[in-house]
C-alpha cells in the first residue's frame, strides 16, 4: 500500500484562477500530494492545472471525498467516476467518505461498501473516511476491515488535539491527517507558538505544522501565496524538542471551528 504522503496541499475554499495558480504554484515548489473534494467544486480546475504542470501521473497522490448526496449505492461509483473526469485522471490514490452524516438517509455500511467496491473497480488506490468519530469508525471497520481504511481526516490544531480520537485510531493502525492544522490561522498569534518559533527562528505556521508531523499525523495546509506554500514546506525540516510539544500540548481548548449540523458526529 502507498503510505499517505505526510505532507500536502489543501484546496478547501479555493475556486476557479486562485485554485489553479495555489496548485500550479505547489507543483513548481515540489509539493506532490493535492487534497480536494466533490463538494469543494474545484475538481476540474485542478485537473487543469495538473494537466499543465507536465508532473506525471504516478508522481502525484490525488485525494478526493465524496459528498453526502452521493453516498446511495447507486450513485457513489458513478460521482467518483464524475470526479476523476474533473481531475483528467483514471484512478484517484485516496477517496474518503467526506462527513458521516448520520442522519442522511443512507445506512454507513451502504456507503462504505459502494466505496469499497469503487477501490476494486480501479477507481481509488485507497480508501478512507473522514470527520469519523469513534463510533462510527468502528461501524466503519465493521463494515469493510481496518486494513482497507488508509486514514481518518480530522480537524486537528493545537487547540483541538482530539487525543481520545487520535489514541484510538492509531491502536487500529489507522493513520491520522490533519486538516485545519492552523485553526483558520487562530493558532499563528498564540504567544506561545510565538515564542517557540523565535527560539528556531521559523514562523509560527512552521511551528505549528511541525508539531503535527512530529506526532505522525499527515497535513494538507492551503495557501493563495506562493512564499507561504514554500514556506509551510520547510516545516518539514524543523525539529520541535519535547519541551516545545509539551508547551503545544497544554494549549488543548476544544477550539472546534467546523462541525455542520446534519453531516457532523457526536464527537468524543
Amino acid at each position: 500500500m502507498s503510505k499517505i504522503p505526510a505532507f500536502g496541499l489543501g484546496t478547501f475554499r479555493l475556486q476557479g484562477q486562485v485554485v489553479i495558480d495555489s496548485v500550479r504554484n505547489g507543483l513548481e515548489l515540489g509539493y506532490r500530494a493535492i487534497d480536494t473534494a466533490q463538494i469543494y467544486g474545484n475538481e476540474a480546475e485542478i485537473g487543469e492545472a495538473v494537466a499543465a504542470s507536465g508532473v506525471r501521473r504516478d508522481e502525484l497522490f490525488l485525494t478526493t471525498k465524496i459528498w453526502v448526496d452521493n453516498y446511495a449505492a447507486d450513485k457513489l461509483v458513478p460521482s467518483l467516476e464524475q470526479s476523476l473526469a474533473r481531475l483528467r485522471t483514471d484512478y484517484a490514490d485516496l477517496t474518503l467518505i467526506h462527513w458521516p452524516a448520520p442522519g442522511n438517509g443512507v445506512p454507513l455500511e451502504t456507503f462504505m461498501t459502494a466505496l469499497a467496491q469503487a477501490k476494486e473497480k480501479g477507481l481509488t488506490r485507497q480508501i478512507g473516511i473522514s470527520n469519523f468519530n469513534i463510533a462510527l469508525t468502528r461501524q466503519a471497520i465493521a463494515a469493510v476491515g481496518k486494513d482497507a481504511i488508509a486514514t481518518n481526516q480530522i480537524e486537528l490544531s493545537p487547540y483541538l488535539q482530539n487525543r481520545e480520537l487520535v489514541a484510538f485510531l492509531q491502536r487500529e493502525g489507522i493513520h491520522v491527517t490533519s486538516y485545519m492544522t492552523l485553526a483558520y490561522g487562530k493558532v499563528l498569534g498564540d504567544a506561545v507558538i510565538g515564542a517557540i518559533a523565535q527560539r528556531h527562528q521559523a514562523t509560527p505556521a512552521q511551528v505549528v505544522l511541525a508539531w503535527a508531523l512530529q506526532l505522525g499525523y499527515a497535513v494538507i495546509p492551503s495557501s493563495t501565496k506562493r512564499e507561504n506554500l514554500a514556506s509551510n514546506l520547510l516545516a518539514q525540516d524543523l525539529r520541535l524538542s519535547d519541551d516545545d510539544m509539551a508547551q503545544i500540548a497544554a494549549l488543548e481548548r476544544n477550539g472546534r471551528e467546523v462541525s455542520p449540523d446534519g453531516l457532523a458526529p457526536q464527537w468524543d
